[in-house]
């Protein structure tokens, strides 16, 4: 094995070996990841702080443990969001099939919402979601969902501790439902979708007049959960088999 190759295995070892859950709230220092990954010390030191200077890994200053660092993280969102954009179409189009309602893919942009992915179906009044539109995180369902995770701290910050409450029930049901919030006429449910490392990455919802679909709401809201766990469940590092889009 050529030097550049076995620095190469030593920095992805070291990787895997951070990646362990024993080791990512503590991390690891140079002697301990040198006992796992086995080789030379020095060389070991060499390769990580090559994989610190670009950001792979950080060192605590106190501690001088290693644990995985930002750009890995960076990257694995990438990977995610691209992921995700491929295995969605399908299934927004099997859930428009069967609830024959508008179904949108959404994600947080600060204290709004982003629309990435919009299926309607034929119906002559629908409740539309235009593609790269911006809605307010309080209101709606999908902004509710996309919340779950944030903490008091970072709800009033960006100006949601009145709807904090929702939030919430929200986060105790695994969906949220608004009746005519944001907009007259309109309901919707949400559920987050959430990437490998549990984080919620996005949000997967349908909204209707409120006339033709509340009373099918709560319903369609355990549906949509469904789809938002198995599009979850692909964004898994280990997930290899094809998203069932839906049941007909």
């Amino acid at each position: 094995m050529n030097p550049g190759t076995a620095g190469l295995a030593r920095g992805l070892a070291a990787l895997s070996a951070l990646a362990d859950d024993s080791a990512a709230r503590d991390g690891l220092g140079v002697v301990r990841l040198a006992e796992v990954v086995g080789g030379d010390k020095s060389q070991l030191s060499r390769t990580l702080q090559a994989l610190e200077e670009h950001g792979f890994v950080e060192r605590d200053p106190q501690t001088l443990a290693f644990r995985l660092g930002w750009r890995l993280f960076a990257l694995a969102a990438r990977v995610g969001e691209s992921r995700l954009l491929a295995e969605a179409p399908p299934v927004l189009r099997a859930l428009v099939r069967e609830l024959g309602e508008s179904v949108h893919l959404s994600v947080r942009q600060g204290d709004q919402v982003l629309t990435l992915l919009s299926e309607s179906p034929p119906a002559t009044l629908h409740a539309p979601g235009r593609v790269g539109g911006l809605t307010p995180l309080a209101s709606t369902s999908a902004g509710r969902a996309l919340s779950v995770d944030l903490d008091a701290a970072d709800l009033e910050a960006l100006g949601l501790e009145y709807d904090a409450e929702r939030i919430a029930e929200a986060r105790a049901l695994g969906y949220a439902i608004v009746r005519e919030e944001f907009e007259p006429g309109v309901v919707a449910a949400a559920a987050p979708i959430r990437d490998a490392s549990g984080r919620v990455a996005a949000a997967l919802n349908v909204s209707a007049p409120r006339f033709r679909f509340d009373d099918r709401l709560e319903e369609a809201a355990l549906r949509i959960v469904e789809a938002a766990d198995a599009l979850s469940a692909r964004l898994s590092p280990l997930a290899t088999a094809p998203v069932t889009p839906g049941r007909g």
